[in-house]
């Protein structure tokens, strides 16, 4: 009986539940069917233009920060106390320049001790070799042993190796005492000085931050479909927002493209130097690049406002018979509010620049001079 009763019951839940769902399907069809008749039954106002053929100038823009040529913290090589600082920040210096004086004291008395071993080990040096040219002379003549003459032969490479342990140890000397005096291996302008005199600075602590801005370095990633048009050598015409006064561009130089491309992003590194010796452009500010490449002739073109992404594809709509019909198109340069076609549609098609938020494939289209305007008498 349990078993009769089970089946009866889902044979009633299958029935119940194809009921309800042809009902919905019935709905979902009559509703998309009267939105299809709804769509049919709407004439969209649209602008349509003919394709131009005209020169194209491709312009590729970047954006990115202006950087020193060289910039490096300036550090103590030996340990010291800060006796003297001799620049101040913002201060122009050229290379070679002394920037700050350690405590010489140590230094030069550990200099003066190294000199003297260097000088008593030359001495002994000199004292060995001529006693040795004597005694070997004398044993030519018979008055001394062949073990004498050893002996000093000894003696004299002893003093030799001596002299040269003791004139490693005075230009260490001086080198620790011409480190007390820190200097810019570089031209540049002081950017930070991190000490003021007094402080006990350790070996490799950095004391000020030097740039070298007279060149302004602007690394650009170029996309590789633009890689053609970017070759060291080609000018760049940057924009500065945060630049004062009414002129706010520099222009530089392409001096190297980088010869592989990044895995994972697909584009080029480029660098970009400026001229900046008259000091007019500040380093690490932020900027707008733009390369103007060679001259495309007699392109065909149409307003970037015909273009339609569909299914990530670049489309036009083309009015045909009052219908519009939507094409795929191939497209080149994309700039200045224009956009290169290199396949899709030619110079006698209609096409819609504006209106195509309304528009579907099909649907039908009356053509007016401007959307908020009167429709014009027939197809421009």
């Amino acid at each position: 009986m349990k078993s009769g009763k089970t089946r009866v019951f889902l044979i009633v839940a299958i029935v119940l539940v194809a009921i309800v769902g042809f009902r919905v399907i019935k709905n979902v069809m009559g509703r998309s069917e009267q939105a299809s008749k709804s769509r049919q039954g709407t004439v969209v106002s649209v602008v349509v233009e003919h394709p131009k053929r005209q020169t194209v100038v491709p312009k590729i823009r970047f954006s990115g920060t202006l950087d020193p040529v060289w910039q490096a913290d300036v550090a103590a090589k030996v340990d010291g106390r800060i006796e003297r600082v001799l620049v101040a920040e913002g201060q122009a210096v050229a290379a070679g320049d002394d920037l700050v004086v350690l405590e010489q004291k140590d230094m030069s008395a550990a200099y003066v001790v190294a000199e003297g071993a260097y000088v008593d080990a030359r001495t002994n040096l000199d004292k060995t070799t001529l006693d040795l040219q004597r005694y070997e002379k004398l044993l030519q003549d018979g008055a001394v042993s062949q073990e004498s003459v050893d002996n000093l032969r000894f003696a004299h490479e002893n003093a030799a190796a001596k002299l040269e342990a003791a004139r490693g140890a005075l230009e260490a000397a001086q080198s620790k005492l011409g480190g007390t005096t820190v200097s810019t291996p570089r031209a540049g302008i002081i950017q930070k000085r991190y000490y003021q005199e007094g402080y006990y600075a350790k070996v490799g602590t950095a004391l000020f931050n030097i740039a070298d801005i007279s060149t302004l370095l602007a690394k650009i990633d170029v996309p590789e479909g633009y890689i053609a048009s970017v070759a060291p050598g080609r000018a760049v015409d940057f924009t500065i927002p945060s630049m004062a006064g009414d002129d706010k561009t520099a222009r530089g130089t392409i001096t190297r493209v980088a010869p592989v491309a990044d895995s994972a992003s697909r584009t080029f590194e480029a660098e970009v130097s400026i001229d900046n010796h008259d000091g007019r452009l500040k380093g690490g500010v932020y900027a707008d690049a733009v390369i103007t490449t060679k001259a495309k002739q007699n392109v065909l073109t149409v307003p970037f406002s015909a273009i339609v992404m569909r299914d990530d594809q670049r489309t036009v709509y083309v009015v045909e018979d009052d219908t519009a019909v939507r094409r795929v198109v191939t497209t080149g340069y994309i700039g200045d509010d224009l956009v290169e076609i290199l396949d899709g549609i030619s110079e006698s098609d209609l096409v819609i620049a504006g209106g195509q938020n309304k528009l579907r494939d099909g649907s039908k289209v009356k053509v007016v001079d401007r959307l908020d305007g009167e429709a014009s008498e027939g197809n421009k």
